[in-house]
């Protein structure tokens, strides 16, 4: 998994090094449809530090289907990365936000 994630305050967005030689950028929204609670900073970061192979697959998968130039940075969707996901990651993802859902949060 990349080490190179940062959280960009400037585009409320995360990124990290693509394979391309450009950068991956996920906007906050874009977690809104992977997680049961608010997109805050925290929950994003955290759920691509769960996830991080799922992104990088789904990165790498744009690319390939040329969408994207080399060196050129582009952003994913809420979609492209669900489908990187394997079944076992999602389901695992959504118990976890479950059990960790606090009453009044």
């Amino acid at each position: 998994m990349s080490n190179d994630m940062i959280w960009r305050d400037d585009l409320d967005a995360l990124q990290f090094a693509a394979e391309n030689g450009g950068n991956c950028i996920v906007h906050r929204r874009a977690f809104r449809a992977m997680l049961r609670k608010p997109p805050m900073q925290h929950n994003c970061i955290e759920f691509y530090e769960q996830h991080g192979a799922a992104f990088e697959t789904a990165a790498k998968a744009k690319i390939n289907n040329g969408g994207v130039p080399e060196g050129s940075n582009f952003h994913l969707n809420s979609r492209q990365i669900r489908n990187s996901l394997t079944r076992w990651d999602w389901q695992r993802s959504c118990m976890t936000n479950l059990v960790n859902d606090k009453t009044g949060d």
